[in-house]
């Protein structure tokens, strides 16, 4: 009898609380005509068919001095309380029926609506302290994306949003360390932002308006005014987009107390794969001379991967054995990350040029793309002659910005180039000059680029040397 009681009372309890589990939002309904209550509306404003619904969907009334202000800014307060109404419309059929509970005295009058969210669990204190300030892409895109029970927003761009943004094509000035970068992503795949220009772009720190918003708000409410993304398909061709230095350098453990060849190589491939400038290492006892050295030791490990554009070092250490090496270049000016950004950028940009030209196609050898590449830098770049030690001529970037560079920038550049297509090299020197050291299709070849740019011709005796050739010509 117990058992039965227990079940008819389980039987209940699940009877009583199955509505509210299955309670779905409503597809909200127009209850007013708009017919020019805005005097600063045109029916040719960009944001008219947005505007006028919202105001139809009965979420705004504009501003007291008869306008809407479309290029007026909205402040964090002011988006919480759209998202308050649009939120209460779909799950009540009223705007104002959800904040309606939370009113008092002596509050802003963002404050009902604030309230209301986050007895939804739409909104915690993470804007605590900015309500009264003009709100960014960003924060409004956080506030809307979670303003609807999950599920109201079909994902009707889905695949193009996650192959677009995943190649790099699209949303380019959005990344993961962007502050709410899924809630962005969030309204692109639901139709509600379409963002700007040929690539999409959020623009997630400027502020936004009041157009910019109703355009969002008005295609949360009516699925007739969302957006279907016609973004180009993800390229046919192994596009290099999303590759970072980084990601060119072989992953290796850690090495504190690096002596040999090998072992600094790999102490410095941590760093470098790691993304980091500065290694630090650890030897039982240092003196001034010995620093030195292991500092000299570094630098020359560091400069056969010269596409990583560090060309200088520094050194601090204490006598008790701790050593820290950190990595620049002598022209960087504070500047490197960005020089060092700008210079894989204008790589992945020649890779993906050359394959979508058609200069390399997917049946050449890697014989055959290492000297499209060579090609290119020649034809891309003179000699400068009048660089100095600090000249920016000695990093890759300046290959690629500005069309000149010295031995370490060709090869800094080249090496880039080979390592977006997968191809292993390195970089070798003597005390006047440093080339390419490849393999290509199995067999270990030197190239030299700086030797190769003659002007107005292109020698490509200098291409694909056998070592012994390239030691006779190297051996000044």
């Amino acid at each position: 009898m117990k058992k039965r009681i227990l079940s008819l009372l389980l039987a209940l309890s699940l009877l009583l609380t199955a509505p509210a589990l299955a309670a779905e939002a409503a597809q909200p309904q127009r209850v007013r005509t708009y017919s020019g209550q805005f005097s600063d509306l045109s029916e040719t404003s960009v944001f008219y068919d947005n505007v006028t619904a919202l105001y139809e969907y009965g979420l705004t009334v504009g501003k007291a001095d008869g306008t809407f202000g479309p290029q007026d800014s909205v402040t964090v307060g002011q988006a919480l309380i759209f998202a308050g109404r649009v939120r209460s419309l779909y799950l009540t059929g009223d705007p104002e029926q959800g904040a309606a509970a939370f009113h008092g005295q002596d509050q802003g009058a963002y404050a009902p609506y604030l309230r209301y969210l986050r007895a939804e669990g739409v909104l915690g204190s993470e804007l605590d302290g900015s309500y009264a300030s003009a709100a960014t892409r960003a924060q409004v895109a956080h506030v809307l994306a979670a303003a609807l029970p999950e599920g109201t927003l079909p994902l009707i761009n889905d695949s193009t949003v996650t192959q677009g943004y995943a190649a790099r094509r699209y949303i380019t000035d959005v990344t993961e360390y962007t502050a709410y970068y899924q809630d962005i992503l969030f309204l692109y795949r639901a139709g509600i932002s379409q963002g700007s220009g040929q690539d999409g772009a959020f623009s997630p720190g400027q502020t936004i308006t009041r157009g910019a918003l109703a355009a969002m708000l008005s295609r949360m409410v009516d699925p007739q005014l969302r957006i279907t993304l016609e973004w180009t398909p993800v390229p046919d061709f192994p596009t290099a987009a999303g590759t970072t230095l980084s990601s060119l350098i072989p992953a290796a453990a850690y090495v504190a107390a690096p002596v040999s060849e090998t072992e600094m190589d790999q102490a410095v491939r941590y760093m470098l794969s790691s993304g980091q400038s500065k290694l630090t290492l650890q030897y039982p006892s240092l003196n001034p001379l010995y620093a030195r050295q292991i500092m000299e030791h570094a630098l020359a490990v560091v400069k056969t991967y010269c596409e990583q554009c560090y060309n200088t070092v520094s050194c601090s250490y204490s006598t008790a054995g701790s050593l820290t090496l950190t990595f620049s270049a002598a022209s960087a000016n504070g500047q490197l990350d960005a020089y060092r950004t700008a210079a894989m950028e204008s790589a992945i940009a020649v890779h993906d040029q050359l394959w979508e030209e058609g200069a390399i196609t997917a049946g050449m050898t890697e014989r055959e793309k290492a000297r499209v590449y060579y090609t290119w830098i020649c034809q891309n770049c003179v000699y400068d002659y009048g660089a100095s030690d600090t000249s920016l001529s000695h990093i890759a970037y300046n290959l690629f910005a500005n069309g000149t560079a010295v031995c370490d920038g060709y090869t800094g550049a080249y090496n880039l180039l080979l390592k977006l297509e997968g191809i292993q090299c390195t970089a070798l020197s003597n005390d006047e000059h440093i080339w390419t050291v490849a393999v290509l299709d199995g067999t270990q070849v030197h190239i030299d680029t700086t030797w190769a740019d003659s002007g107005s011709t292109i020698s490509y005796q200098y291409f694909a040397m056998t070592p012994s050739q390239s030691w006779g010509h190297h051996a000044w």
